[in-house]
């Protein structure tokens, strides 16, 4: 199964992975935020029920994925901008939307001030 892990790393953290991928090492897959207020911020609860429709669904139209989650297609559009500049989706050759995952995985840790 294909996994993705959305998480919040430090640039200390993502270089650290970067470097060990370029030694060799598999890393997975990663969508990573600088901050837990940059990840909600991105993944709203509206953005996440796209990504949750589309999650292992191939290759989509904007039109279908509003009817898939039961919405206008001109609040879609936004979303799916929102998240295709944050970097979470992506578009194929035809222009038609992908997340190219079977699975999300969400990863990050609260600490004490």
């Amino acid at each position: 199964m294909k996994t993705v892990t959305l998480g919040v790393a430090s640039r200390e953290a993502v270089n650290k992975r970067f470097l060990a991928a370029f030694e060799g090492k598999t890393q997975g897959a990663y969508i990573t935020f600088e901050s837990p207020e940059l990840l909600f911020q991105t993944l709203t609860q509206m953005r996440w029920n796209i990504i949750k429709a589309i999650t292992g669904a191939g290759p989509l139209s904007i039109r279908e994925i509003a009817r898939r989650v039961g919405r206008d297609v001109k609040a879609v559009h936004r979303d799916v901008h929102a998240l295709l500049d944050a970097g979470v989706i992506e578009r194929n050759a035809d222009g038609m939307i992908v997340f190219p995952y079977e699975a999300v995985h969400v990863d990050f840790m609260l600490q004490a001030a």
